[in-house]
């Protein structure tokens, strides 16, 4: 868990964090629960204080791709985006493991932003870690091969849980991946063959 108070945008200000705590809505999700669909009205921003979330793009075909994940003190920038021109989402957002999110409403996003420099602050930190993200997944696509894609999703996620098993099915990792199922299967045999992972039920080990 990270309280807002470890945050290095935030904890310089007690005050900023205290009324983020009283306004926002405590909940709690396990893994795989949705918190948020495609084109759901925005109606609060979610900070996540433990676990994780992913965020998701999904085509009209019903392929998915993984954009990037949120972890304990961070939020979904796009969700702030989204909030404050009153728009509708374009991503699905999904708890990767236990969490425990606030909920702020997006009227005291616009707020906060005008009473504390430290919330614009981490806001654009916000901005600025995921813009990156999105450039590593255009490059990813645009010049890296699906095996190499695939050996790298692995690692994040077992950075992101501090455990090199990795409970997730082939299918899964396809759709994070947008791609099928068959390619993903017949990588991870050759990673197998290759001694980099141990495949089991549903769940693969990173050797």
């Amino acid at each position: 868990m990270q309280n807002l108070d470890q945050v290095e945008e935030l904890k310089s200000s007690p005050e900023l964090i205290k009324k983020l705590y009283e306004n926002s809505i405590m909940k709690h999700y396990a893994a795989g629960s949705v918190i948020l669909n495609e084109n759901a009205h925005i109606r609060a921003i979610p900070i996540v204080t433990k676990g994780s979330m992913k965020v998701i793009r999904t085509e009209e075909d019903g392929r998915e791709i993984l954009l990037y994940y949120i972890k304990a003190g961070e939020s979904c920038i796009m969700s702030f985006l989204g909030g404050m021109h009153n728009e509708t989402s374009k991503v699905k957002a999904e708890v990767e493991e236990d969490a425990e999110i606030l909920f702020l409403p997006t009227d005291k996003v616009s707020l906060f932003i005008k009473e504390y420099p430290q919330w614009l602050d981490y806001i654009f930190r916000l901005y600025h870690k995921r813009f990156e993200e999105l450039l590593a997944i255009v490059n990813a696509i645009a010049f890296k091969k699906v095996d190499e894609r695939l050996l790298n999703l692995l690692h994040k996620k077992a950075e992101l849980t501090d455990n090199r098993i990795i409970a997730i099915t082939h299918e899964q990792l396809a759709n994070e991946l947008g791609t099928a199922r068959v390619v993903v299967s017949r990588l991870l045999k050759q990673l197998e063959d290759q001694g980099t992972v141990k495949l089991g039920r549903n769940k693969i080990t990173l050797v």
